[in-house]
């Protein structure tokens, strides 16, 4: 996945993501202000993180049950993290 980086140098280098794992849910949004929000979710390991611009593109935030705890998400940020969570985590088994 190549995303173009908006973001000032002051938010660190974007991560660098490959799609190369079968089990890796791969999700992209921008928000009407322009940031930039990268989802990966293992399937494996069924966790998942959040890279946001504003929040420090270098710095993964966990993504739990739908939500990223250490972030305050806009109203319309955190829908859309939902809507990456819900089909990455569709099929996954409960331990």
């Amino acid at each position: 996945m190549c995303i173009r980086n908006h973001h000032s140098a002051e938010c660190g280098t974007p991560p660098h993501i490959d799609d190369l794992r079968p089990n890796r849910y791969l999700g992209y949004f921008e928000n009407q202000y322009g940031e930039q929000a990268r989802f990966i979710c293992d399937r494996d390991s069924n966790k998942a993180v959040l890279y946001l611009g504003d929040a420090g593109l270098a710095t993964p935030h966990a993504v739990v049950d739908g939500a990223v705890p250490d972030v305050v998400l806009s109203e319309t940020d955190l829908p859309r993290v939902r809507a990456c969570w819900q089909p990455a985590t569709a099929n996954r088994e409960e331990v």
